[in-house]
């Protein structure tokens, strides 16, 4: 699905919804530049959010794009394309973030992702964002990819604001690095840790609370690391009822996004020969007549677990996403890889993908 010509001379070729918020929608595909030169390509997308939500959302995209331009040349960021009313285009890298990927003593991503960060404030640009594990990319070929400049600050020299908002950046840098690699941290390195800046200690007592009662009352938006609310407030409840059901063993429960500016569930249940898709329906409709029901219902003889016996979110988020070509990044024993083929080969949102392939 090619979107209309940019006033660049360029296309945006739609191929899968990746999130939505309150602020946007992001969205897999190719970018086609006026040569017809395709590119792998994200595009963020305000064209459709409410009328009050699109200033502040375009203000975020003006943002992203200063500081992407900005970064251009750093090898851990991505390009931009196309700066349009409504959407802002840039490239796409093959990788997953933080939270999946999990780097247990991978000492070199994070020396990638040191390097990444120096390369960006050499160039005078504090991200401001770092916390979220979702912002930094566990690329394909192993290098750290810094990601949503939204909240990024562009300096025209190393102020004192600059130097407080880099250390900043660099202390939420190390928080992700003792998350992974606690042994790996230096003497200097744990100091930062433990001392914040007078800025964010002054910040946290004021005017975070001021942004969290705009952003979570006022526009109702929560960082949920790209689930939606259906997944964080229908989602336990429709497990523990599947998971009352005699002969299910485990029941997991993502989300995707779907047509609407709407969230879809995915409930991968594990009921080896116990119970058919038709009779779980029935006892979700009996036991919660007040909420939808999954979209997607999926009985597994074993659903992929990690060497404690922990369902596997990650592998399975990527299903539920239909993102299968993002699976070979995640490593996996052999019984959580047979577990997951067998997932695979019976996926069942085979229609949220916009043009052909997986």
């Amino acid at each position: 699905m090619t979107e209309p010509t940019s006033s660049s001379g360029g296309a945006f070729e739609l191929d899968t919804v990746l999130k939505r918020d309150t602020f946007s929608t992001i969205e897999r595909g190719l970018w086609r530049d006026a040569q017809g030169n395709a590119f792998p390509a994200v595009r963020r997308n305000y064209a459709e959010v409410k009328w009050w939500v699109k200033p502040l959302a375009r203000h975020f995209a003006r943002r992203e794009a200063r500081a992407l331009r900005r970064a251009e040349g750093s090898g851990h960021t991505v390009p931009v394309y196309a700066l349009e009313e409504g959407y802002l285009v840039r490239g796409f890298v093959d990788g997953i973030p933080l939270q999946i990927a999990k780097p247990r003593g991978d000492l070199a991503f994070f020396a990638s992702a040191r390097k990444g960060l120096r390369e960006v404030h050499r160039r005078n640009i504090a991200h401001n964002d770092l916390a979220k594990p979702q912002n930094w990319l566990y690329a394909a070929d192993g290098r750290a990819v810094l990601m949503d400049f939204q909240l990024a600050m562009v300096f025209s020299k190393r102020s004192k604001a600059f130097r407080v908002a880099a250390y900043e950046d660099i202390r939420h840098f190390l928080k992700q690095k003792r998350s992974y690699c606690p042994e790996a941290l230096t003497a200097r390195e744990r100091k930062i840790l433990a001392r914040k800046s007078l800025f964010t200690r002054v910040w946290m007592k004021t005017g975070k609370r001021v942004y969290n009662f705009v952003t979570r009352r006022l526009l109702n938006y929560h960082d949920t690391e790209g689930r939606g609310p259906r997944a964080m407030e229908q989602g336990p409840r429709i497990a523990a009822v599947l998971a009352g059901v005699e002969g299910v063993r485990a029941v997991h429960i993502c989300d995707f996004p779907t047509a609407g500016h709407s969230f879809g569930l995915y409930a991968f249940v594990e009921a080896p020969g116990a119970a058919t898709e038709e009779e779980l329906r029935a006892r979700l409709a009996a036991g919660l007549p007040d909420i939808l029901p999954p979209e997607h219902l999926q009985i597994v003889a074993a659903l992929p677990r990690d060497a404690e016996g922990a369902v596997r979110d990650d592998l399975l988020r990527l299903v539920a996403l239909n993102q299968i070509d993002q699976l070979a990044l995640l490593s996996r024993s052999p019984e959580a890889d047979a577990a997951l083929a067998a997932v695979i080969r019976d996926r069942r949102n085979l229609s949220d993908r916009v043009r052909g392939g997986i």
